[in-house]
Formats: C-alpha cells, sequence, structure tokens
C-alpha cells in the first residue's frame, strides 16, 4: 500500500488526513457510548459531538439555521433512499436525468414499476451538462421533484445547480440535489441554490469514513418516514417521533463515523476547499492533456477544467476497459475503477455501455503531480503494445 498510486477517489477518498485518523481512535477510546442514551460524562460528550457534527455540516452546506434537520445515516444511498421514497407519492411525477447514480435510479425505478409515479429522465449535452431548459420542459402540472446530482461520478461535470434551483423554486417543485460527489469537493449554498434536500457521503470527499452519511432537509420540506425504531426519547411512545433529526433517524448512530466525518470537515475548512479544488482540477488538467495525446486513447467530455471535478474517464481502442484496469493495477501499482460505475445511462448517452464501461481516474487531495505523470505513463505503455491491439472489447 505504501507504493500504491491511488486514483480511485470518486468512490472513496484515500488516505485521509491524519488528524481524522487521529481523532477517531481518540474519540471511540474515550467517548465510544451511545450518545444521549444516560446521564453520565461520557455519553453526554458524545451527544455534545454528535450535535456540532450536525451544526458544522449545516453550516458547510448553509442550510437554513436549524442543525437538527442535519441526520445522518449510512451514505447518501441509505439517505437518497429515505428522502426519495419519503416524497413521492401515489400520482406524483419526478423529473431526474441521465447523469444520475443507481442511488437515485433505482429507487425511482421501483417506485415507477410499483405504480406511485412516473419518472421522465433528461439526458445531458455533448459536454456533459444539463440544459437547465431541458428540467424546465420537462415538468408537468403534478410534478413532485427534481432530482439531480450535483457532480458526475463518471466524466466529473459540475451541474447548473443553482439555474435548476431556481426554475424549481418558480414552478413551485421540490429540489434534491444528489451530492455524492458535491460535498466537499465544491462549494456549495444551499439556501443560493434553491435546494430543498441536499444529500451527501463523508468517505469521499468530506474526507470522512465509510458507513457515514446523511441529509439536510430544509424548514418548509416534509419528509414521511419510512423507518421506525428506538431513539432514546419518550420510549412509551409507539409511534416514531415525527420531529427531526429524529424522524430519519432511528437506533444509535455510527459514532466513529461521526467523529470521522466531524474531523474530516474540519480539515477541509481548515484547508480550505478551494485551495483543495484547485489542486485537483491541476493535477486533472495535467492527467487530461497527457491522455488526449496519446495515440488510442478516448476521454469522454473531458475538455477544460471549467465546471469540472476532478474525475477522468477513459478508454484505450481495443482493449476492455477492466483488461486496463488489471494492467494498470498489476503491472503499474495503480488503482482505478472500471466498469459502469453504477451510472449505466451515463454510459447509454457516451455509447460505452456495449463495451461494458470505462476506466475511470479520480484524483483526491493528497495526489502528486508524479502520480499523474505515472498514470499517464502506464496507460501510454499499454496503448503502445501491439500484443494488445488486436483484441476487441
Amino acid at each position: 500500500m505504501q507504493n500504491l498510486i491511488y486514483l480511485d477517489n470518486a468512490a472513496t477518498t484515500f488516505p485521509k488526513p491524519e488528524e481524522v485518523y487521529r481523532f477517531m481512535d481518540e474519540f471511540y477510546r474515550d467517548n465510544g457510548v451511545s450518545p444521549g442514551r444516560s446521564g453520565f460524562d461520557a455519553s453526554l460528550e458524545a451527544e455534545e459531538l454528535v450535535a456540532e457534527t450536525r451544526r458544522i455540516m449545516m453550516e458547510f452546506l448553509n442550510g437554513d439555521g436549524d442543525p437538527d434537520r442535519l441526520t445522518f445515516s449510512y451514505n447518501a444511498s441509505d439517505s437518497l433512499n429515505m428522502i426519495i421514497q419519503g416524497l413521492a407519492k401515489k400520482g406524483d411525477h419526478v423529473v431526474t436525468t441521465m447523469l444520475e447514480h443507481n442511488s437515485v435510479l433505482r429507487p425511482l425505478h421501483h417506485l415507477e414499476l410499483e405504480g406511485t409515479i412516473e419518472v421522465t429522465h433528461v439526458p445531458f449535452d455533448k459536454h456533459g451538462y444539463i440544459d437547465p431548459d431541458d428540467i424546465k420542459k420537462a415538468l408537468r402540472s403534478n410534478t413532485k421533484m427534481v432530482v439531480v446530482n450535483h457532480c458526475s461520478n463518471i466524466i466529473g461535470t459540475v451541474q447548473p445547480v443553482g439555474e435548476i434551483g431556481k426554475i424549481c423554486k418558480d414552478a413551485g417543485v421540490l429540489f434534491v440535489v444528489d451530492g455524492a460527489q458535491g460535498a466537499g469537493a465544491v462549494k456549495v449554498d444551499m439556501q443560493a441554490m434553491g435546494i430543498d434536500v441536499y444529500v451527501f457521503t463523508g468517505h469521499k470527499s468530506l474526507m470522512g469514513p465509510t458507513g457515514i452519511g446523511g441529509s439536510y432537509v430544509m424548514k418548509d420540506v416534509t419528509v414521511k418516514y419510512t423507518r421506525f425504531g428506538g431513539t432514546g426519547v419518550r420510549s412509551a411512545q409507539l409511534t416514531h417521533l415525527e420531529e427531526f433529526p429524529y424522524r430519519l433517524e432511528c437506533g444509535t448512530l455510527n459514532m466513529t463515523g461521526v467523529a470521522g466525518l466531524n474531523a474530516g470537515v474540519k480539515w477541509i475548512n481548515k484547508t480550505g476547499i478551494e485551495k483543495v479544488h484547485n489542486h485537483e482540477l491541476a493535477l486533472w488538467d495535467r492527467l487530461r492533456t497527457g491522455l488526449q495525446k496519446t495515440d488510442r486513447v478516448i476521454t469522454y467530455c473531458a475538455e477544460n477544467t471549467e465546471n469540472q471535478n476532478a474525475v477522468l474517464s477513459f478508454n484505450i481502442k481495443g482493449i476492455p476497459a477492466a483488461d486496463v484496469g488489471m494492467m494498470l493495477d498489476v503491472d503499474h501499482n495503480i488503482a482505478c475503477r472500471t466498469g459502469l460505475q453504477c451510472a449505466p445511462k451515463v454510459h447509454e448517452i457516451i455509447k460505452t455501455i456495449d463495451i461494458k464501461g470505462t476506466v475511470r481516474f479520480g484524483i483526491g487531495p493528497f495526489n502528486t503531480e508524479e502520480h499523474i505523470d505515472a498514470a499517464i505513463n502506464g496507460v501510454s505503455e499499454i496503448a503502445s503494445n501491439n500484443a494488445l491491439k488486436t483484441q476487441a472489447p
């Protein structure tokens, strides 16, 4: 692992800042108990950490002032399921896009199969962006919500969520943003962007561990609860509590996850989100330029750094993506992601669905120019191998 060149940060950032590891370890050794369930000091201190993390995440997303409406879950997929199923009702219409991850596509598809809702999927253009006017044209009288991902996990394009949010506000439609790739990577301002619900995960650009995520729900949005369980509050009541945060939480929280998320967000705030983003984009542009100069390499929607996240997908003509990924791993000690990356409709549009996807590089804050140059050289070596030129995807 010490020699590994890790370029799979779009899946999970690695490594984490040292203070994240340290704080998770220290907190769990000293206060690894149930928060708020008892009156002893360690429990109260654990609850204080939960409350502080709700507050700093609310401020990080610029929610509308109530930290209790910041709720925790396992990850973005978990929260998206709760939000989508908690908002959709029989007869509703939902607008989403062809850029979405299965965390959005599958909940919506299951509700559509059940006959609960109708779904419209808006395509993206050849550059990888959603045209807000296409969202507007897709709205109907019974449209309940629009669900859009902030940044694509395959082509890295940052969508015009502020423009889409204004359209939704003018139409009286709820706007839900999948921020799995956005939170921690690009600045989020829920109030300015007109976002009603923003969903995040901790293990990507927020620099926390796996197993922690959540959402912020604005004050005027009502989400039906779909889970029931213990809250440590009013235990004699047999119905689940209606107020936030209990409305979307049940059972004991992942306290090591909350601690890691807390430390991760503090690291981003201390370092500066723009500084991190600019570092990653400079490396992304170096990678883009190098790959696009390499014979037989095809990149997808990788044109310039404007409205771009540090994710790049490519293929080598004549070699299946899975084989390229294996050779990068075995021969060059470079970790990447291959396949459909849980977003099949993206591959339908960029025409890689039939060749089983792409190779994806995801750049993180601890990558260096040396890592990028090694990746370019590794791809170039694979692409120039005459023995591989006859293989077809």
